[in-house]
């Protein structure tokens, strides 16, 4: 099967406020129903490349940008960009969980009631998300209790099935499992590849080993260049830059 261009990164460079610079020249596609994995040392700047994607960046101190984010060939830098609508269509879940101060069925109301969405149908996506997010079985029976009750595992997982509420096209996330116990990071790995089947997944994974389990196509980063990009199976087995395989086996990190 062809894979799909769901986002195009062209020649991106990002340079912040304190003279750092992130990115240097990146240019990478991202395909649809694939699990698209960013990885590399830390500062190689695979964070800012993913809030690049939804225009996080928006919200730092940048200085300079230079080249283009396209997705499905639209733009996302240009003027008549609606954020808000972008931000729901590119959902983003972060290392840390961070459930709202209510209880599991308002965390996962709350999205879709500002977007307008009434009765039955708040309940219907939430249990539909849940599922996704393979956490409707632990907490069916406990949907009004307090989000906060929930184990780290679980608390993470709600924050996946609150992004799929709002029904995005694409899901990023960075180091979704990084204070995960490895029961809870397999659920959800799991779950990632049940949700490529629907959604886009780029990922920023907390381990070469992760990186190595779950990607469809991975990208390497260095120093914020983008130095290997191509099939997990094969980069993670056959790089063909000397700086990859060090990399991945461990002579650096």
């Amino acid at each position: 099967m062809k894979s799909v261009v769901k986002i195009r990164v062209e020649d991106l460079s990002i340079r912040y406020s304190d003279g750092v610079e992130s990115l240097h020249g990146v240019t990478l596609d991202l395909f649809a129903n694939q699990i698209n994995v960013l990885f590399g040392p830390a500062g190689g700047g695979k964070s800012t490349l993913l809030r690049a994607l939804n225009r996080l960046n928006d919200l730092v101190d940048v200085d300079e940008q230079s080249g283009r984010v396209l997705l499905d060939g639209m733009d996302l830098f240009g003027a008549e960009v609606d954020v808000v609508e972008l931000r729901r269509r590119v959902g983003m879940v972060f290392a840390r969980p961070v459930p709202l101060p209510m209880t599991i069925r308002q965390n996962l109301h709350y999205g879709p009631q500002l977007a307008g969405v009434r009765g039955r149908r708040l309940d219907e996506l939430a249990e539909r998300s849940l599922q996704q997010a393979a956490l409707w079985d632990e907490v069916k029976d406990r949907l009004d209790e307090p989000a906060v009750a929930l184990s780290g595992g679980q608390q993470q997982r709600l924050c996946l099935a609150r992004t799929l509420t709002l029904e995005p096209e694409v899901i990023v996330l960075d180091e979704p499992t990084s204070g995960l116990d490895p029961i809870s990071t397999a659920k959800v790995e799991e779950s990632l590849q049940e949700l490529k089947q629907t959604y886009t997944v780029v990922m920023v994974p907390h381990s070469v080993q992760q990186a190595a389990r779950v990607a469809d196509w991975a990208a390497f980063l260095l120093q914020g260049e983008l130095v290997e990009h191509g099939p997990g199976d094969k980069l993670f087995t056959r790089p063909k830059d000397q700086r990859t395989e060090d990399y991945i086996t461990g002579r650096f990190g």
